[in-house]
């Protein structure tokens, strides 16, 4: 069987994510309906029936506020904001489900370990098994300030304290609760056996963490680890411990290049780089005819916010584009590197032998940038998908959507059938775990990742 498709729809429990603009067409419901919970319920069926593998919720915990250094422009349209907390949704799309997984972003920035531990372990238990979570290090200047601090922490020692909550969360998860804790024993008065429960006892650089875990192990007992980073710092933390990682890149040969040398780095963690899938960003208008789907991309294109597009290119990218309008669109754009993240300027920097000028950047704003979509009637999507499928190497999809749920109904009903026709997708579900699913393997984490490690009693005060 030719390798498949893995794809996931691209959310947020917010009136808009990533459709700048899009919430005046006359078909989105998102922003009106985002609040209630039989619209969440009713988007798991619809994603369950087009057999997507999960949803990934992505989060923000603050205001995109770098462009014009206001958050005028990101609150005017909505730019993910309002929001809600995506773990609450979950349950309930998981109720009326069997297959449909659910990766949950949270910032191990801004968290806590433990508390964070045991979301997760009780969003396994709810799900029997079908949850991922997504680590991010949080790049918003507003998220510090929400959370007490005058200043960002840097790029680089946020990916320190991600690495050590990671190692904090492994021994919760894998070696606090050994099997068979839970014994139930009626005669002896015994629920939970005490010797096989145990404190954890973590002290550490950022974290202070005794333990006992309060959950007892889930199926999975660690979700599947999901990460998006290119920085060298991003990439090397993916490679020490993500099983699925968003990779970002202006071409389909950017994108294979980033997916090789984190697998590379893989191989020299210890890991096999056959237990990491890579993903890609799918953008898809689509229609029963080329003509239907131009202009439907025609409609989308003239109900697009130049500043909500701004406004998150600079509060993830660092740069305040409205400095830029000041000068000469002729001048080379200056590509440095900021204490935000760094995925957005790939994007951008499209040719690594012609650096763009700064007309050439801000013009990517203006309308939904064309260059970045697959436009057109169910064979030519497929065949756009199918490229860069192929070329990039990944092993799967984050699908953006720009007008909810729409947008979703006609790739299902359009796309869908016509991936399977080329064997591209699969037509049934396979059974198990997420991890199962996407690994053909166990539900628990392979020998070869570093939370193998925590997974016996007597190891549980490993060092790093």
């Amino acid at each position: 069987m030719p390798k498949q498709i893995i794809l996931n729809a691209f959310e947020m429990t917010s009136a808009m994510h990533n459709s700048h603009g899009l919430w005046k067409h006359r078909k989105s419901k998102r922003h009106r309906q985002y609040k209630d919970i039989h619209y969440w319920i009713e988007l798991a069926r619809l994603l369950e029936k087009g057999k997507f593998d999960a949803v990934f919720f992505a989060e923000v915990l603050g205001i995109y506020d770098t462009y014009r250094q206001s958050q005028e422009p990101s609150i005017k349209d909505g730019l993910q904001v309002p929001a809600n907390d995506a773990s609450y949704i979950v349950p309930a799309m998981a109720s009326v489900t069997e297959h449909l997984s659910f990766a949950i972003t949270v910032s191990t920035t801004y968290e806590q370990p433990f508390g964070n531990a045991r979301r997760f372990s009780t969003l396994d238990h709810l799900t029997n098994g079908r949850i991922g979570w997504n680590v991010v290090t949080s790049y918003l200047p507003n998220a510090a300030r929400n959370y007490g601090l005058t200043d960002m922490i840097k790029h680089d020692q946020r990916y320190n304290i991600a690495d050590e909550f990671l190692d904090v969360s492994y021994k919760l998860w894998e070696s606090s609760w050994e099997d068979g804790a839970v014994v139930e024993d009626v005669e002896n008065k015994t629920l939970v056996e005490p010797s096989k429960v145990h404190e954890i006892n973590h002290e550490g650089e950022f974290f202070n963490v005794t333990g006992p875990h309060l959950s007892e192990p889930s199926v999975q007992r660690t979700p599947v680890i999901y990460q998006a980073g290119t920085s060298e710092k991003g990439r090397e933390f993916a490679a020490k411990h993500a099983e699925c990682v968003f990779v970002g890149g202006p071409t389909a040969e950017k994108i294979r290049y980033y997916a090789e040398d984190i697998k590379q780095r893989a191989r020299a963690h210890g890991r096999n780089p056959d237990h990491i899938k890579i993903f890609s960003f799918l953008n898809v208008v689509v229609a029963k005819t080329s003509e239907e789907a131009e202009k439907k991309f025609k409609e989308y294109a003239d109900l697009w916010s130049e500043d909500a597009a701004k406004a998150q290119f600079a509060g993830a990218s660092g740069y305040d584009l409205e400095e830029y309008e000041k000068l000469n669109a002729e001048l080379p754009f200056d590509f440095k590197k900021t204490e935000h993240a760094h995925y957005k300027a790939a994007t951008v920097d499209r040719d690594a032998q012609n650096k763009p000028n700064i007309g050439e950047v801000l013009g990517r704003f203006t309308s939904i940038d064309r260059e970045t979509y697959i436009v057109g009637n169910p064979a030519e999507v497929a065949d756009g998908i199918q490229y860069q499928f192929e070329a990039s190497g990944v092993d799967g999809f984050n699908l953006n959507h720009l007008v909810t749920p729409a947008d979703l109904e006609d790739f299902i009903d359009l796309v869908i059938p016509e991936l399977q026709a080329r064997g591209l997708y699969k037509k049934e579900y396979k059974q198990g775990t997420l991890r199962k699913k996407l690994f053909d393997q166990g539900s628990l984490l392979p020998e070869d990742h570093p939370g193998y490690l925590y997974k016996k009693p007597e190891r549980h005060l490993l060092k790093k």
